[in-house]
């Protein structure tokens, strides 16, 4: 499509797409920590619990960045 093999599309949008949607959801957190009134560390606690997973998928993309150095 477009000039664009299949491999390339899923690509970007695994990289983009989904990095898009992780910063959404740092939006959420963060309009959830505000609406309840959290509080420093409660604000601290939301985002720790919340979005620990997205270190994970990050973390992915720096070791194979590495590795393929």
């Amino acid at each position: 499509m477009f000039g664009y093999s299949e491999e390339q599309i899923a690509a970007f949008g695994l990289s983009f797409g989904v990095g898009g949607f992780m910063l959404y959801m740092l939006f959420i957190i963060g309009q959830l920590a505000w609406e309840s009134k959290a509080g420093r560390f409660g604000t601290f606690v939301l985002f720790l619990g919340l979005a620990f997973g997205m270190v994970g998928f990050a973390a992915k993309f720096v070791i194979q960045w590495l590795i393929a150095k």
